[in-house]
C-alpha cells in the first residue's frame, strides 16, 4: 500500500507535531551550525553541565607509536596490516580494508570479513586480493574480501574469501550468518580492463569456504554504485545505499518474491529479475515532495516515504538513478553506512556540497519500516578548518553499539576519528589516527573503516583503510548515558 502525500499530511495533522518518532531525537552538536534537539536548558545553555556529565571515556592519549590515539585505559592490537602480514596461502594481506562484520566462530574464535576497496585493474595495486582457484567473479579485478580468524590465545589467520571483485566498499551482515559485500562501480565488462560487468552484491559465508566457490553476483538487488546493505529480519526486505552523484544517488529497498525464505546460499538462488526493487519518494508534513534528503536542517525533521518500482534494475542502457525523472524519488549526496537497530535502519549520508540544495558535514536517518518514515537523527554543520582536532564531519561506516547509541567511522577532511553518539546525539572521541601519510606540514590521515563490535561486545574493531590496517580495540566499555 502506498503511502501518498495526502495521506501523509492527514497523518501528520491528527498527530499534531508530525509522525510519532521512532527512539530519541539528536545531533551531533560538535560540528559548527550542528543542532541538538532536546538538549537545550531553560536559559538556552547547552554542554556537559547542562546535560548530566559528558559522555565517553576521556580526552585521547597520543600514541608513542604513532598510530592510534585512545582514552587512558584502552589499547589496541594489530590483527592485519597490508604488505606486513600474510595470508594461509602466503600471500600479503591486500590493502584498503573498508567494511566489516564479525561473527562467532568455532571453538570460541571469533571471524571477521573485511572488505578490500580495490578499484580498476590489478596492475593498479602492490597488494590485490588474491585469485584463489575457485573463488574468482572476474580475473581482472582487484578487489573482494578476507576473512580474519581471531582465536582464543591470540593467534590470527587469513584467507581469501572472494576475489576478482571491484571496488568491495561496505556491505552488511545478515542474520542468518553471513555477509553481502558491495560493489561501488559501475563498470561493465570492456571499462577499465574488466572482463564482466560490475556494480553488484555478492554473498560471503565466512563459516563455509566451500559455500563461496564460483561466485555469482545477486543480481536481483540492482546494478549500481553499492555502498551498504541490511536487511530486516522481520520482513526479509533489503536496503541498500547508493553512493553516486551526477544526479545525487538513492537508497532502494528490495523486497522478496512471495514464498521466498531467507538462508545462508539462497539468495544466489534468485532469478536476475526476482523481488521488486523500489526507490523512495518522500513527503514533509505539509505533503510536499522533498527531492533531495539534504533539505532537511532541522533535527527531527520525519518525512514520510512511498516507494517507487525501478524500471530496469540492471542498468542495461541507463544507471538506475538516471532512469527517473525530477518530482518521481527522493535523492541524497554520498550515502554510506548503514545498520539494523532500534527496528529499523540507520543511514548515514555523509556529506553535501554545491551538487545538493543545501551543504551539511553529515547526516544520520532512521527509518521506521512500519511508519514508513525517515527521521532525520544527526546533523553536521559544514566544519570550516577540518585540520583541527576536536570537530567530527563526514561519517561513513556506523553502527549501533551494545553499549548504547551509536560508534561511527570517519571519513572527513583533515584529522579522522572514531566517535560514539549517545541516545540524545552527545558525542565523544573514541580514537584517532595518528598515521600520518603526508609530511609535518602538510598532514594526511586516512579514513576509518568496518567499525562493528565483536559479537560479545567485549572488543571494537576497526580499519583504518590506507594502506590497510585493521584493529582490535579493547578497554573499560561502560554503558553511556543519554
Amino acid at each position: 500500500m502506498s503511502l501518498t502525500r495526502r495521506d501523509f499530511a492527514r497523518r501528520s495533522a491528527i498527530t499534531g507535531a508530525g509522525v510519532a518518532l521512532a527512539g530519541s531525537v539528536g545531533a551531533l552538536a560538535t560540528a559548527p551550525g550542528a543542532l541538538a534537539a532536546q538538549e537545550t536548558t531553560e536559559d538556552g545553555d547547552q554542554g556537559a553541565d547542562a546535560l548530566g556529565g559528558a559522555p565517553g571515556y576521556g580526552p585521547l592519549v597520543p600514541d608513542p607509536d604513532g598510530l592510534l590515539a585512545l582514552p587512558a585505559g584502552f589499547s589496541y592490537r594489530v590483527l592485519t596490516h597490508s604488505g606486513k602480514t600474510k595470508l594461509e596461502s602466503g600471500e600479503f594481506t591486500p590493502s584498503n580494508h573498508d567494511g566489516t562484520a564479525t561473527f562467532e566462530g568455532p571453538r570460541g574464535t571469533t571471524l571477521l570479513v573485511n572488505n578490500h576497496e580495490l578499484a580498476g585493474p590489478r596492475a593498479k595495486w602492490p597488494h590485490p586480493v588474491p585469485l584463489t582457484e575457485g573463488l574468482v567473479y572476474d580475473p581482472a579485478a582487484a578487489g573482494g574480501c578476507t576473512v580474519v580468524e581471531v582465536r582464543r590465545d591470540g593467534h590470527v589467520a587469513e584467507w581469501v574469501g572472494i576475489a576478482g571483485t571491484a571496488t568491495n566498499c561496505a556491505g552488511g551482515s545478515t542474520p542468518w550468518g553471513t555477509w553481502l559485500t558491495c560493489e561501488e562501480t559501475e563498470d561493465r565488462a570492456g571499462k577499465n580492463g574488466m572482463t564482466k560487468d560490475h556494480g553488484y552484491v555478492f554473498e560471503v559465508d565466512p563459516h563455509d569456504r566451500r559455500a563461496n566457490r564460483a561466485p555469482k553476483p545477486v543480481k536481483a538487488l540492482g546494478r549500481y554504485a553499492h555502498e551498504a546493505v541490511v536487511v530486516d529480519p522481520k520482513r526479509g526486505h533489503l536496503y541498500l545505499t547508493e553512493d553516486a552523484s551526477g544526479p545525487n544517488g538513492l537508497l532502494y529497498r528490495w523486497t522478496p518474491p512471495h514464498g521466498f525464505r531467507h538462508g545462508r546460499g539462497k539468495l544466489r538462488t534468485l532469478s536476475d529479475e526476482a523481488g521488486v526493487l523500489k526507490a523512495p519518494k518522500c513527503y514533509d508534513s505539509g505533503g510536499r515532495f522533498v527531492d533531495d534528503l539534504s533539505r532537511a536542517t532541522r533535527i527531527g525533521t520525519v518525512y514520510g516515504v512511498d516507494w517507487i518500482e525501478v524500471p530496469d534494475r540492471d542498468a542495461r542502457t541507463v544507471p538506475v538513478r538516471e532512469q527517473f525523472d525530477d518530482g518521481d524519488i527522493t535523492r541524497a549526496r554520498k550515502l554510506e553506512g548503514m545498520w539494523w537497530g532500534d527496528g529499523g535502519v540507520y543511514i548515514v549520508a555523509s556529506y553535501a556540497r554545491d551538487e545538493s540544495p543545501v551543504q551539511h558535514d553529515g547526516q544520520v536517518w532512521f527509518y521506521h519500516p512500519s511508519r514508513r518514515t525517515l527521521t532525520l537523527k544527526v546533523l553536521l554543520g559544514v566544519n570550516p578548518d577540518p585540520s583541527k582536532d576536536g570537530a567530527f564531519d563526514g561519517p561513513d561506516n556506523i553502527t549501533v553499539s551494545p553499549y548504547g547509541g551509536l560508534v561511527i567511522a570517519e571519513d572527513g577532511e583533515g584529522v579522522q576519528h572514531l566517535f560514539g553518539a549517545t541516545e540524545r546525539g552527545r558525542t565523544y572521541p573514541i580514537a584517532r589516527n595518528e598515521l600520518n601519510a603526508g609530511t609535518p606540514e602538510e598532514p594526511s590521515y586516512s579514513e576509518f573503516t568496518g567499525v562493528t563490535f565483536s559479537p560479545d561486545g567485549k572488543t571494537l574493531y576497526a580499519n583504518i583503510q590506507t594502506p590497510g590496517i585493521m584493529l582490535a580495540i579493547t578497554g573499560p566499555w561502560r554503558r553511556q548515558r543519554p
